[in-house]
């Protein structure tokens, strides 16, 4: 669907308060190019009518008349309709304008100077609409990508259903090469599935059935990323069964489409200026255009000259290319994220992600793989490294930390089949750890830090001695505790991602100039990953509170993104000038907190982020230099003389310019992309 941007509106103003819109391209009898025919036919009549009365003789002379009148119906139809809106809303928009100078010239006898005056308005914003509809079917787009129907188990058989009717828990059958049509996880069946339409990964993702249905379908959220699928993504070759997770309305990629459309009604800080100066400018240019009305007065030439230059005034410095040349730009830049799997939710974080000059990381998760191992368990005493295992596994399988599930996997695999009794009452302490009950004990299970503080005993002198040494080799430490004793100490080494050093590289070289790692691990800990990916600055043993003091200071220096998962950083994120959320596809929240949400746990996306929120500010700057240099020219050349249809080539011809150069970012590659193709081009597969 295509709507059309009046001059002073702005994209929040798209919806009317009535539920009207000016969509011309939409709901006309000949099809959705209705303006367009509309336009050409206007041009047609005009053209055979100036040509009957200027070199045919003979002819009567209500001939081109009527054909000039044809080109006034033709050519005013869609102008006279959104004129009529833009009065009902108490709004003076240029197709106001148009009409009066077109009614003067009617008025005045000069007709063929009038059906050109709609003439070339119409087919400027015909063109205009289609170049927007672009990028506007582009998001649109997205939400065609789920079927609409899917094949559901029900009754001992399978039957076909709209994707509507689907309900939690439903086992669907996904045939190969067929798209997915709701997001679940995988009970039957291996394939690979081309996430791409979602997550933006170029490789198909292999996926497996969940080892415990009945586990996946209590915590979703916990589902491996072998086993989770969404809608809207690509089956490979075998046939798979799945059992839904959400209906179709509340899908990673139904809320991808809301999200995005939603983003389009967000104004960047150029938006709002230039809301500001059209507040100031307009008034002004209406008040010189009335002087102009007057000129004959001063100036020896007849009333009809005066009104032509101030109707020729008034066109020129309509503002029409400056009120589209930041939502252009905003609405393709969005649309050609989401294509490749990240959502930017609106022009404010596209334009400030473009500006940054910093940014901050998250370790665990963000800088590293978020899938830590045990490395150390160094008990204290006489306990047994599987007292210590079993009283930690025990406890820490009830939560869903990253460390937490490190140890409840490698412990219990440690351990085997050994009996093990079961721990209640968890309870989190932010940041710091977990207690529990067990056996009747309460069970302590933290960082170091935990103990010593905030009414806890403080920890032994040799469990202090095995903390310190395992620090000194950059080890994430948990110690354990039961009752009023030490059981030891279990250290943790979570490994690098494979992208973080490119991916650190490619944004230097995009001119981020600062990047720091902030962790609640230790500081040798985060020391030790930062020099593995290449940063100088690691600040650890931060609180989620220090976190965002942490940011504050940094954002006191300029702007500055947090980069994290979404949930633990949420408070850090929204403190940032721009917070982006990895992973986001299998994460409500970091959907709902983040302004940019990388959909795959992917870094090497952001680079490809941050260089396409960077060519949006050029082409935003670009096309503001274009709309205010024409008007800056139109203005003073209407003034000494220049001609009214001059004036609206020139006008429309700006617009259409602002907008073709805006969808130029639907085709943005970064340079990983660019050198992707041109190595699949050399390729002897590709000779």
């Amino acid at each position: 669907m295509t709507r059309q941007i009046p001059c002073s509106e702005t994209a929040d103003d798209h919806d009317h308060e009535d539920g009207a819109s000016h969509d011309h391209g939409d709901g006309g009898f000949l099809g959705p190019n209705t303006e367009l025919i509309f336009a050409l036919a206007s041009g047609a009549a005009l053209g055979v009518g100036f040509v009957l009365e200027q070199w045919v003789s003979g002819i009567p002379s209500w001939l081109p008349l009527a054909l000039f009148l044809l080109a006034y119906g033709f050519g005013g139809f869609f102008t006279v309709r959104e004129a009529a809106e833009n009065l009902r809303r108490k709004r003076f928009e240029i197709d106001t304008l148009m009409l009066v100078a077109a009614a003067g010239a009617a008025a005045l006898g000069a007709w063929a100077e009038g059906a050109l005056l709609l003439f070339l308005f119409s087919i400027g914003h015909a063109l205009e609409h289609y170049a927007m509809g672009r990028a506007k079917r582009a998001i649109e787009a997205l939400a065609e990508l789920a079927p609409r129907t899917a094949h559901v188990r029900r009754g001992g058989q399978i039957v076909e259903l709209p994707v509507e009717a689907l309900e939690v828990g439903d086992v669907v059958v996904v045939r190969p090469n067929e798209r997915l049509p709701a997001d679940g996880f995988v009970v039957a069946g291996a394939s690979s599935i081309n996430q791409a339409p979602v997550t933006g990964e170029s490789i198909p993702v292999d996926k497996q059935p969940v080892a415990d249905a009945a586990s996946a379908r209590a915590r979703p959220t916990q589902i491996g990323a072998a086993s989770q699928v969404f809608a809207g993504t690509i089956n490979g070759a075998g046939a798979i069964e799945i059992e839904t997770t959400r209906k179709s309305s509340d899908t990673t990629l139904a809320k991808v489409v809301r999200m995005v459309s939603e983003a389009e009604t967000q104004k960047s800080p150029t938006q709002r200026f230039t809301d500001q100066f059209a507040r100031v400018f307009v008034p002004l240019v209406l008040v010189l255009a009335f002087l102009l009305l007057f000129a004959w007065v001063v100036v020896d030439e007849p009333f009809r000259d005066s009104f032509y230059r101030a109707m020729a005034v008034l066109v020129a410095a309509s503002p029409c290319a400056l009120a589209i040349a930041t939502p252009s730009a905003v609405l393709s830049g969005v649309a050609r994220a989401a294509r490749a799997g990240v959502l930017i939710k609106g022009g404010a974080p596209l334009e400030n992600l473009g500006s940054l000059s910093a940014i901050a990381f998250d370790k665990t998760g963000t800088l590293t793989e978020g899938r830590p191992r045990i490395t150390d368990i160094v008990t204290v005493g006489t306990i047994t490294q599987d007292d210590l295992l079993a009283t930690a596994v025990a406890v820490e399988r009830l939560s869903n930390h990253p460390l937490a599930e490190a140890i409840a996997r490698d412990g219990g695999a440690r351990l085997g089949d050994a009996a093990m009794a079961t721990a209640t009452d968890l309870k989190s302490l932010t940041g710091k750890g977990v207690t529990a009950l067990l056996d009747g004990e309460t069970i302590w299970i933290g960082k170091p830090e935990m103990f010593g503080a905030d009414g806890v005993t403080a920890l032994g002198d040799e469990t202090a001695s095995v903390v310190a040494r395992l620090r000194e080799e950059g080890r994430t430490l948990m110690v354990v505790r039961r009752g009023a004793r030490d059981m030891g100490v279990i250290g943790l080494l979570d490994t690098p991602r494979a992208e973080a050093e490119p991916t650190l590289k490619a944004l230097r070289t995009l001119g981020i100039e600062r990047m720091i790692m902030i962790s609640g691990d230790h500081q040798k800990a985060a020391q030790a990953v930062a020099g593995q990916v290449g940063l100088t600055e690691a600040w650890g043993d931060l609180m989620p509170e220090d976190k965002v003091v942490a940011i504050k200071r940094l954002r006191a220096d300029g702007k500055i993104a947090m980069v994290g998962d979404g949930v633990n950083d949420a408070p850090a994120m929204a403190t940032a000038t721009v917070g982006i959320a990895m992973g986001a596809a299998g994460s409500d929240v970091a959907l709902e907190t983040a302004d940019v949400a990388l959909m795959s746990d992917d870094l090497s996306q952001l680079p490809f982020t941050v260089g396409l929120s960077r060519r949006t500010r050029a082409i935003i700057l670009q096309n503001l230099i274009v709309s205010l240099g024409v008007v800056a020219f139109l203005v003073p050349a209407t003034i000494f003389g220049l001609g009214i249809g001059p004036a609206v080539i020139l006008h429309e011809g700006s617009t259409l310019l602002v907008v073709i150069n805006a969808l130029r970012l639907l085709g943005y590659r970064d340079r990983a992309e660019k050198r992707g193709a041109v190595s699949s081009a050399l390729s002897p597969q590709s000779t």
